[in-house]
C-alpha cells in the first residue's frame, strides 16, 4: 500500500514538474525569434564569441556549437569545449525541435530527456554567419559565428540588440577561442 501512494506521488510531482517546464515562457518577454527562418541554412558548426556564464559551460573556452538533421526533423546539437582547468575536452550532446513552424527561429532544446529549454534565433545576418541566440529568460544569451572572431561591427550591433532587450550585456563571458599560452 505504501508502495503505491509512494509511486502515485512521485508521478503526480514529476508530472508537475514536466507541465510547469513546458507552460514557462521560452523567450524573454518583448523579444521574438527571426520569423523567416531557413534551418539548412542554420545547420554546421557555430563558434560561441560571447556567452551569459552558467554553469554548463563555467570555464570552457573554445566553445562551438555543430547543428545536424536527424531522420525525425528534428535538429542533433553538439556542444564542444575545453576545460580551462585540465585542457579536455567536455561534449554535450542533446535534440532540438520547433515549438511551432520550422520557418520560424522558436526552437526548444534538450540534454535531459524530456526536459527542454528556449533556443531562440533573434538576430542573424542574411548569410548566416552571425547569430544572437536567446534562452528562455534574460539569463541565457549567446553571440555565435561561423568564424572563431566576430567583427566588430557586428558586435556592437548584437550588443545594442540585446541590451535594448534588456541582457546584461556587461556580465557577458568573452570566449577564448585559440590556444591559451
Amino acid at each position: 500500500m505504501k508502495k503505491s501512494y509512494f509511486l502515485t506521488g512521485g508521478l503526480l510531482a514529476l508530472t508537475g514538474a514536466v507541465l510547469f517546464f513546458k507552460n514557462r515562457p521560452a523567450i524573454p518577454k518583448g523579444l521574438q525569434a527571426i520569423p523567416h527562418f531557413d534551418k539548412k541554412k542554420y545547420l554546421g558548426k557555430w563558434y560561441e564569441i560571447a556567452r551569459l556564464n552558467y554553469r554548463f559551460e563555467r570555464g570552457l573556452y573554445r566553445t562551438t556549437a555543430a547543428y545536424s538533421l536527424n531522420e525525425d526533423g528534428s535538429i542533433r546539437v553538439e556542444n564542444r569545449g575545453y576545460e580551462r582547468s585540465s585542457g579536455k575536452v567536455k561534449v554535450a550532446v542533446g535534440k532540438a525541435r520547433f515549438r511551432g513552424s520550422d520557418t520560424e527561429a522558436a526552437l526548444e532544446v534538450s540534454f535531459f530527456g524530456p526536459f527542454y529549454a528556449g533556443y531562440n534565433v533573434i538576430a542573424i545576418d542574411p548569410e548566416y554567419k552571425y547569430a544572437l541566440v536567446a534562452g528562455r529568460s534574460l539569463d541565457y544569451l549567446w553571440l555565435l559565428s561561423r568564424e572563431p572572431s566576430m567583427p566588430e561591427d557586428v558586435k556592437r550591433h548584437y550588443l545594442a540588440i540585446a541590451h535594448n532587450a534588456g541582457f546584461p550585456v556587461k556580465e557577458l563571458v568573452w570566449v577564448e577561442q585559440q590556444y591559451p599560452n
